[in-house]
């Protein structure tokens, strides 16, 4: 588990898998996770499975939940991680509204800075957005990553192209 101020990040277990379910299934989250279909309780529990050794998967989705209530509020996931050359790519939810803007955010995001480089030793971070996702650029400017390049009219959404920007962390930069 890794531990902030108000928020944790714990492995995801088998009982999140109903929690997991909601929010894979939202169709408002469907834009920035690339969603087509609908989830599967199966499927869900298959992921869960896959992700249970990131050495194994290259995938790890761990679950952000309040310090004070242990009340699941969102995910993060490092994906496409390669040990050989150091990187993973990663994404971050904050799928329960109502908690959203209140900062967990960028806590989960400075413990996983944490544990990719002091644990995991990764050296690089990379993250993709839509283009038209201010408040997610916005987020990861912030924190430090730096625009890397856009793949312009890469995304389709409901009949409309979208640019894809790229961003990176060098990790070994970051105090």
């Amino acid at each position: 588990m890794l531990k902030g101020e108000s928020i944790y990040l714990r492995a995801v277990e088998k009982e999140d898998a109903p929690t997991l379910f909601i929010w894979e299934n939202n169709p408002s989250n469907w834009k920035i996770s690339n969603t087509e279909i609908p989830f599967s309780m199966h499927s869900i529990h298959q992921l869960i499975e896959q992700q249970s050794n990131i050495r194994n998967s290259g995938q790890l989705r761990m679950i952000i939940c309040l310090i004070e209530n242990d009340f699941p509020i969102g995910a993060f996931d490092l994906y496409d991680v390669s040990f050989r050359h150091g990187f993973a790519a990663i994404g971050i939810l904050i799928a329960e509204e109502k908690e959203r803007r209140k900062g967990y955010a960028q806590e989960s995001m400075k413990l996983m800075i944490e544990y990719t480089r002091d644990v995991l030793e990764l050296s690089n971070l990379q993250c993709a957005i839509h283009g038209d996702n201010k408040a997610s650029i916005d987020f990861f400017e912030q924190i430090g990553f730096n625009h890397i390049g856009t793949k312009k009219n890469w995304l389709l959404y409901k009949g409309k192209r979208i640019d894809e920007v790229n961003y990176q962390l060098c990790l070994k930069e970051i105090k």
